[in-house]
């Protein structure tokens, strides 16, 4: 073999290992770059659903709507009982009560109230003689409402005002009561618990009064203490 032909062996194989080596490093870039490139670029596997992120959980219950206040419209039935001597002369009554008021705050409320009972002199004449009456008051009071959790509430009150027996003159005056014939004062105060429901307009309502009667009383010296007392559940609404 000649000179020449050594040197165009030796050029070959010399380019062939510079290609060799060429490509040995683009590989090992190649592999750099695709391991930088997966530790700054961290995709997810699962992507967060905007539309189930927004949606709110059908299962929890919805928060309470606020209770009202404002002007307030009050109903209650029940019975009117006496306690002193008047219950020798009448059966407890059947009461209406009605009452419109403000609530200043959650806690404190101004009421007008009216009622109507119905009665007779059953207790104290023959069946053939008996009377039968109504027993109208009007007054006012301030209650003051205690609140127990979120349905629940107390109240307390007091209240005055006047009750007069609706009879033909003299009909209680010939038993002994002629000054329940006319309007008389009659003060005193009530408690009763109240139970809110879903649409805050309403409340139900358990309560009770006791009251002092002056007109009941049998006479003036005779120390008859007239005492009245109601019971009954009530509807209330707030405007």
């Amino acid at each position: 073999m000649g000179g020449t032909s050594r040197v165009a062996v030796f050029g070959v194989l010399g380019l062939v290992a510079a290609l060799l080596l060429d490509a040995g490093s683009a590989l090992a870039f190649d592999q750099s770059e695709s391991g930088s490139s997966s530790a700054h670029f961290d995709i997810p596997s699962l992507a967060p659903d905007p539309v189930s992120a927004a949606t709110p959980n059908l299962d929890e219950p919805p928060p309470p709507r606020p209770r009202r206040h404002g002007l307030v419209l009050e109903t209650t039935l029940g019975a009117l009982a006496f306690a002193g001597q008047f219950r020798h002369i009448a059966p407890p009554a059947y009461l209406m009560r009605a009452a419109l008021g403000y609530e200043l705050l959650h806690w404190l409320t101004l009421l007008g109230a009216s009622e109507l009972a119905f009665t007779d002199t059953s207790e104290s004449e023959d069946a053939s003689l008996v009377r039968a009456f109504p027993i109208w008051g009007v007054g006012g009071g301030i209650r003051g409402v205690a609140r127990m959790g979120l349905r629940f509430a107390g109240f307390i009150e007091g209240d005055v005002g006047a009750m007069a027996a609706a009879v033909p003159h003299n009909a209680l005056a010939n038993v002994g009561f002629r000054y329940a014939e006319s309007p008389g004062l009659a003060a005193g105060g009530r408690v009763g618990v109240e139970w809110n429901q879903i649409d805050p307009h309403f409340a139900l309502s358990l309560q009770g009064g006791i009251r002092a009667g002056l007109g009941f009383s049998h006479s003036p010296a005779s120390g008859d203490v007239p005492l009245m007392w109601d019971i009954g559940p009530g509807l209330k609404y707030v405007f």
